[in-house]
């Protein structure tokens, strides 16, 4: 495991590899970009390995033009979006700069180091280091004091770090809830929505559905699921069809 001198654990010799490169050349005039998929950890990446180095944003024309004529240091993100590379001068520079993608744009003759960030879909085992870690620092900020074991199955990682963390809220905060916290949120649920003139029937679901669901997964057995229940099979059945589950 890679542990450089701020706070970025990984295990994958991809990311090893970029953080290497660029605190070996973080004392140099030469210029680098990170490609990858937003919410990769691009700009944490950049930000403690340059941290005296101005942000500026490349969609922006007239703010990279005027950091180019003042600042010998420059961080350029959003880089899918600059307009005027070409007019950039990139000697006695150290920039980095930060991308999505950038096909459109003739690269090659302003950066000497081109590095391209895995998502964590292809990063499996750094997955775990992140879980842990974020698992920590958001019990901490919700107060939540009991052991929470987090289900790596139900963790959606489409959006890269930012959908990872956002998993981890929802399971935190699922796994910690009262009966008094489900029952205010119901509450709050229905003086949004409650109309009509069938509103039992319509709401029923909200409380069915989650209820079979759970007994299906958790006992394995309708038969077993009917007696805790304290309804009859053929009525559970017709609940499960009821309900797609």
């Amino acid at each position: 495991m890679h542990k450089s001198n701020f706070e970025f654990l990984t295990y994958d010799p991809k990311i090893k590899a970029i953080l290497k490169g660029l605190s070996l050349t973080s004392s140099l005039f030469v210029s680098s970009i990170i490609i990858g998929k937003t919410h990769t950890g691009k700009k944490t990446i950049v930000r403690n390995i340059f941290p005296k180095a101005i942000f500026i944003d490349s969609s922006k024309p007239q703010e990279v033009k005027e950091a180019f004529e003042n600042y010998s240091e420059i961080v350029l993100y959003n880089f899918e979006n600059i307009k005027n590379l070409q007019e950039l001068d990139f000697n006695n520079k150290r920039v980095v700069a930060i991308a999505t993608e950038v096909q459109h744009l003739n690269i090659d003759d302003k950066f000497a180091f081109i590095y391209h960030l895995p998502e964590l879909k292809d990063r499996l085992l750094d997955v775990d280091l992140l879980i842990n870690k974020f698992t920590k620092s958001i019990k901490k900020e919700l107060m939540v004091e009991k052991e929470i074991t987090i289900d790596n199955n139900n963790i959606d990682l489409s959006k890269n770090i930012k959908s990872l963390k956002n998993s981890i809220y929802k399971q935190i905060l699922y796994k910690n809830i009262s009966k008094e916290d489900i029952e205010e949120i119901l509450f709050e649920y229905f003086m949004d929505t409650l109309d009509g003139k069938n509103g039992y029937q319509d709401n029923l679901d909200i409380f069915e559905k989650p209820l079979i669901k759970a007994g299906l997964q958790k006992f394995k057995s309708q038969l077993k699921l009917s007696i805790v229940l304290g309804i009859n099979r053929n009525t559970l059945r017709k609940k499960i069809s009821e309900h797609d589950l």
